[in-house]
């Protein structure tokens, strides 16, 4: 009974964790390594184990750093079930089919000016993504499924974004019956559309994100109130704002914010584009799944028939449409992907505003090292983008309030239902920012450590706390 980390141990991209009991092998999350030179090299790299060895895999949420790879899984010889919650089911088609078109894009330009023996092949293609989609299983939240023999799960309320869980899991070997709890990517707590993430009582072992583990956000009514003054300064410097988004979560709720706040931002001084063919995916996703929202939103959805309207709402599906944008220069705010604007549409747009003073970036997420993101938000004076040189000079705002991810407080929140005290294993979190989450998880009576690739905890022989 072993718990072996593999990706975001030591970092925040490419969750991976490798779980072993009765000799089966069932993977938490498989997901990509995003930022830096060296990430696509490392996302070709061979796993350390093999894929045709893996029984099952059980799924947190559906963003790309934590289902990412599992195309490339299945093109490598994976062929058992694939364990998620219905909304989670409805998104990962539309994002396994995205990150497929970007591959090939990707591809082609790398190729462009190379000899053909060096060629290059996408990291998978949409024959993958569908032989992965057809792997799928649906599992009701909060429900026990029994998804290996001695492995059953119950996938519970994380609050990141539409579909995210925390995983439960309820393992027995020999005689030795452990619960391990996975908190997934921890939301904020009392944001919109969402419910908080679900309160556990007990566990042997937590396997516990860190992403905002040494930092507080701003609170929620604050950065609402910085949101509304930056579209109020915008719309008086003449220019336009651009909010590179992620597709599923970020992008919804500065939807239901900007409908939410329309008459006191003066929201309709503004054309909206929805720049995002994925994201307008997502968002009819999100309206399918009313079970999973909070009781305001549940309330307004039933008052309006729907979410809140917007009549200044424009979806730009096609890329006609996308590049058609760019000719408006000022009075747009343009929500884009992708969410740290390393690919997708929103670097047409910044290649077209950044060095105009007038507009506006409003970064609403977190940035992995080495993005165009990071770059942005550490005011870098010059950045490329499709290999060209750009002077930034727009104003560049940063909303740390607005992240999908619980900061400190929230996570030490999270944790401190249990009782007794399990220990903690910390993973999604570069390295500092983690040790700082150990430090007060350990003031709260916590043996919290720090995870890295390669370490192997045997569950079998940690005390058991939990109540089985």
């Amino acid at each position: 009974m072993q718990l072996e980390f593999f990706g975001a141990a030591g970092e925040v991209t490419g969750s991976c964790h490798i779980l072993r009991v009765a000799g089966r092998q069932l993977l938490l999350d498989c997901g990509l390594v995003q930022g830096g030179r060296d990430a696509a090299e490392r996302n070709r790299q061979p796993f350390p184990f093999e894929a045709s060895s893996i029984d099952a895999v059980v799924l947190s949420h559906a963003h790309v750093d934590h289902c990412g790879r599992l195309p490339l899984l299945v093109k490598r010889g994976f062929r058992g079930p694939i364990y998620t919650n219905a909304a989670c089911a409805d998104l990962v088609p539309i994002l396994l089919r995205d990150s497929a078109y970007l591959l090939l894009k990707e591809t082609e330009r790398a190729n462009r000016d190379q000899p053909s023996e060096n060629h290059v092949q996408p990291l998978f293609d949409l024959e993958d993504v569908a032989r992965t989609l057809r792997l799928v299983q649906r599992m009701a939240y909060d429900r026990p499924t029994e998804v290996l023999p001695g492995v059953t799960v119950r996938v519970r309320d994380a609050g990141h974004i539409l579909g995210s869980s925390s995983v439960e899991l309820s393992l027995e070997d020999n005689g030795v019956r452990r619960t391990l709890v996975f908190s997934g990517d921890l939301g904020q707590y009392d944001t919109p559309i969402l419910k908080d993430p679900h309160r556990f009582e007990s566990a042997d072992l937590v396997l516990m994100e860190s992403t905002y583990g040494n930092r507080r956000h701003r609170g929620r009514e604050d950065t609402e109130r910085e949101l509304g003054g930056i579209i109020d300064q915008a719309a008086r410097d003449g220019g336009n704002i651009l909010i590179p988004a992620f597709a599923i979560g970020r992008s919804q709720e500065l939807l239901y914010l900007l409908a939410k706040h329309y008459g006191a931002w003066r929201v309709d001084r503004w054309k909206i584009f929805l720049d995002s063919p994925m994201a307008i995916a997502a968002s009819h996703v999100y309206w399918k799944h009313p079970d999973r929202y909070d009781e305001e939103t549940s309330r307004l959805r039933t008052g309006f028939r729907g979410m809140p309207p917007l009549p200044n709402l424009v979806l730009s599906e096609s890329a006609e449409e996308s590049r058609a944008i760019n000719n408006l220069r000022g009075g747009a705010i343009v929500i884009a992907g992708s969410g740290m604007a390393n690919g997708g549409r929103i670097l047409h747009h910044l290649r077209h505003n950044l060095e105009r003073p007038e507009c506006h970036v409003i970064i609403v997420g977190f940035q992995a090292p080495g993005t165009l993101g990071r770059r942005l938000v550490d005011r870098e004076p010059e950045v490329f983008i499709h290999g060209r040189r750009v002077r930034c000079a727009s104003q560049i705002h940063t909303l740390g309030g607005l992240s999908a991810h619980g900061d400190q407080a929230d996570l030490l929140r999270w944790y401190d239902s249990f009782r007794p005290r399990p220990p903690v294993y910390l993973v999604h979190g570069e390295v500092a920012v983690a040790e700082a989450l150990a430090d007060k998880l350990r003031a709260l009576g916590a043996q919290a450590d720090v995870s890295r690739p390669g370490l192997v905890v045997d569950l079998a022989k940690m005390p058991s706390t939990a109540r089985h």
